[in-house]
């Protein structure tokens, strides 16, 4: 019954819909014929149940003969608001802010081609960059600290582009609304709480990488919404038009921060369910399913990845000079950027004996394999000489290779070392060998301590290591560079490991090395040859063993996916937890401390905030009793039909992207602050107002009209007034402030410390 009402509705609009070729009860109006509908369109009997006309759970839309009118005048005033309000006062203030010491430090280094390592995929940092250069900032300043003043660099550029990708979201938001529910009204109450909450004009207005993500995130919620608004009208131009939008947000969105996986995740469930109906749609053939399918693989799927590769390659061609983030990644990666040690070398290809070597662990920051005169502390071990992992190129990383029971290399050409061989390591400053044995490693207690012990190369048994080549087999070599090498420890049976803990001053804060009974092949336990010094063997040049893109593409993504594992809280380090959010539990300080400095503390404005997390406990009740009602087969008009298929439709896709966006963080081990949360809140402020707009218009059910019309003018005023007001109170936080703090006299947020958690 929802199904013939949904479509004698539409019937009834004069609008020119293909659905009004169907048959339908009886209305007031004179329905008249149109010719046969095409075959590849999805037929009206099988949209979706509960009076959805739609895939994604809105009614189909009406063109301009019915329904909504399109007066962009609204448009127009949301955009004009929402740009005013994010780029006034954009470059105050005129210093370092938070997070910008990192991402404005990594704009700079692809202005100067330097490489670099971070966690995040590059897109963000290299747009932050490419508008740096664009506005003529030339990537001299350091970015050292927050609060380091920009003096005369050109720093407004970095900071409006931020700026203008973050006025888009209101917009986005007003139009994604519009589309799912139909109703102006809805999308205005959607802008209304997004425009003016003192969060996103935070995050927002300053180099960071969040506005560049959320601006992907909901430009790919909008072509994914617009994609199927034009379900009817398939392969089409604007059908394809919306579908590579779709996939051109997605990859946007990963390109700049793995949080992109979640709404591609919320695009690919919805296309699932889209593929379901089209499979179930008796008048498409087989062919046309398939069609529709391969369409959705290419622009999904295929197109994604290759822009987000695309991304990486132009990452790598342009930061192609040594720089501060090459101790992250492995020494064949770092023998193809120019100023490395290694670019352009040449080394023998094999290890073999009688060889001076380095050896570099595999662990993000393990470090190289290191020894030097200090002994380790009375109460530390036995008081020998310290191995520690050293994170820089020094004279103290040479070591030389010898056999288990000689110091003499032969005459003539080496032998070559190969996997299952028993060696020594002797340290080439000191003479003494990489010693191992049962005393309590200094900080991981559960493994061994490794020194350096002996003279001259004389040491005992328990300087005997034996070499394993990962994945290899007996009698396998070991290739400079290429080769992933275990050292097995002959006495104990441990194996050579770099925790990656730092040592207290008494061992240079340099990492602890220890021998780890724990077995399992991890990186910690991996190294490489890197260095390799051999005067009887042949060189070969390191460009034909520089790594090929495919290589560089897959470590760089293992290592920044081991650089998020990493990152844990530190002593007295700020982070919040994830049920904080929601709440509005506590901000986090932009910029500014005391008094006598410029105060910038992100925080979302309250009222909007919490009008959020009432729309999240008051959405799943209004939709629950829409349901029921139906599902009993009450009888219900047309406007309240039209309320459950929005509910159940449009706001059931913004519940599912606001669980993905805020769900997942739970089960994170890494640090987490306030700011992840904001991709969630986009999709909360986006149920609220459709679930306040279909409240509102249920006041007749209250009173009847004209009373039940002048009850939703009010509840309108009412919210447009108190966000208002709210963003009145506390727009200080976002646009900066001096003088008092909160709890002074005077201060311009006197009173308004609502909450003890709040730190402004």
């Amino acid at each position: 019954m929802a199904k013939k009402e949904c479509i004698a509705r539409l019937s009834t609009t004069g609008a020119t819909s293909t659905l009004r070729n169907r048959k339908t009860f009886p209305t007031s109006a004179k329905v008249p014929q149109t010719p046969p509908r095409d075959r590849s369109s999805p037929p009206a009997a099988h949209l979706p149940e509960g009076g959805l006309c739609s895939s994604n759970g809105a009614p189909a839309r009406p063109s301009a003969g019915g329904g909504v009118s399109e007066g962009p005048w609204r448009l127009l005033v949301v955009a004009v608001l929402s740009f005013s309000t994010r780029l006034y006062k954009i470059t105050e203030p005129p210093h370092v802010c938070w997070d910008e010491t990192h991402f404005g430090k990594m704009g700079s280094y692809y202005i100067n081609r330097t490489f670099f390592f971070d966690v995040h995929p590059p897109l963000g940092k290299m747009l932050i960059g490419l508008a740096g250069y664009m506005t003529g900032y030339d990537g001299t300043f350091p970015f050292t600290k927050p609060g380091d003043k920009y003096d005369l660099h050109n720093y407004w550029g970095m900071r409006g582009f931020c700026a203008v990708l973050g006025s888009f979201l209101p917009i986005f938001a007003y139009l994604i609304v519009r589309e799912l529910s139909l109703s102006h009204t809805a999308a205005l109450i959607t802008a209304t709480l997004l425009i003016f909450d003192t969060g996103c004009i935070t995050i927002s207005q300053y180099i960071l990488l969040d506005p560049i993500l959320l601006f992907f995130i909901m430009a790919a919620v909008l072509s994914m919404v617009k994609f199927n608004q034009q379900r009817y009208r398939p392969f089409a131009w604007s059908w394809w038009l919306w579908l590579v939008l779709t996939g051109v947000s997605l990859a946007g969105a990963l390109g700049v921060k793995f949080v992109g996986l979640f709404v591609i995740l919320l695009v690919g469930l919805h296309t699932v369910r889209d593929m379901w109906g089209l499979l179930g749609d008796l008048s498409l053939s087989l062919v046309d399913v398939t069609k529709h399918f391969l369409a959705r693989v290419a622009g999904l799927i295929l197109l994604p990845v290759f822009l987000y590769v695309t991304i990486f390659a132009i990452h790598f061609v342009v930061l192609n000079k040594s720089g501060p983030g090459d101790g992250f990644f492995s020494s064949a990666f770092q023998s193809r950027l120019i100023g490395n040690n290694l670019y352009d070398a040449s080394m023998p290809e094999y290890l073999a004996y009688g060889s001076t070597i380095t050896v570099k662990n595999l662990r993000i920051a393990g470090g190289y394999l290191h020894s030097h005169w200090h002994l380790y502390p009375e109460g530390v071990g036995a008081r020998q000489q310290q191995v520690t992992a050293y994170l820089h190129k020094d004279y103290n990383n040479l070591w030389l290779v010898h056999r288990k029971d000689d110091n003499e290399s032969t005459s003539g050409t080496p032998d070559l070392v190969r996997h299952g061989d028993i060696i020594r390591l002797e340290h080439k400053e000191t003479t003494r060998n990489l010693h191992g044995h049962l005393h309590e490693a200094p900080l991981t207690k559960k493994h061994f301590q490794v020194t350096g012990y002996g003279v001259n190369g004389t040491g005992d048994t328990n300087d005997l290591w034996q070499v394993e080549v990962c994945g290899g087999k007996k009698g396998d070599l070991v290739k400079v560079l290429r080769s992933k090498v275990r050292f097995l420890h002959r006495a104990t049976g441990c194996v050579l490991y770099s925790s990656g803990k730092t040592l207290p001053k008494w061992g240079w804060e340099q990492v602890e090395v220890t021998c780890s009974p724990y077995l399992k092949e991890t990186p910690s336990s991996q190294w490489n040859i890197e260095d390799h010094i051999n005067p009887k063997l042949p060189n070969i040049s390191l460009s034909v063993l520089k790594p090929h893109f495919l290589e560089i593409l897959l470590e760089s993504h293992i290592v920044m996916i081991r650089g998020n594992s990493g990152l844990k809280p530190k002593d007295n380090e700020m982070n919040s937890k994830p049920w904080h959010w929601p709440l509005n539990y506590q901000g986090l300080r932009f910029s500014g401390v005391n008094d006598t400095e410029y105060r910038v503390y992100l925080l979302g404005n309250p009222v909007v905030w919490w009008m959020n997390l009432a729309g999240l406990g008051l959405y799943p009740i209004t939709a629950a009793v829409a349901s029921v009602a139906l599902r009993r087969g009450f009888s219900l008009g047309q406007k309240r039909r039209e309320h459950a298929a929005v509910l159940q439709g449009g706001g059931g896709l913004l519940l599912l992207g606001w669980l993905l966006h805020y769900a997942p963080f739970y089960s994170m081990g890494r640090v987490l602050y306030y700011h992840h949360y904001f991709p969630a809140m986009l999709f909360s402020s986006m149920l609220t107002g459709i679930t306040f707009d279909v409240l509102l218009k249920s006041t007749d059910l209250l009173l009847h009209p004209p009373h039940s019309d002048w009850l939703q003018r009010l509840g309108h005023v009412a919210l447009l007034l108190s966000v208002l007001y709210s963003f009145y109170l506390f727009h200080p936080l976002s646009y900066g402030m001096t003088g008092p703090l909160a709890h002074e006299p005077g201060s311009a947020m006197a009173g308004l410390k609502w909450m003890d958690s709040w730190e402004f």
